[in-house]
């Protein structure tokens, strides 16, 4: 989806998506962890500062509107 958003020409933050693809060929669904992993927790931060960090950006100096 963020492909396709990007495609239309929406603004999207550096690593904004994370995802759980468990152990390599396993089966473990994320909510039936006992705890987030660190790795996960820490790239789920990455992404919400970034999206942060952007959409200050973008309020400080928004894109131009188009030309009529």
């Amino acid at each position: 989806m963020q492909q396709a958003l990007n495609d239309i020409g929406f603004t999207l933050p550096a690593q904004g998506c994370t995802y759980w693809n468990g152990e390599a060929m396993g089966s473990t669904d994320y909510l039936d962890l006992p705890e987030t992993p660190a790795s996960t927790a820490s790239a789920t931060a990455t992404a919400a500062a970034n999206a942060v960090h952007l959409a200050r950006l973008l309020a400080d100096t928004p894109y131009p509107a188009p030309e009529q």
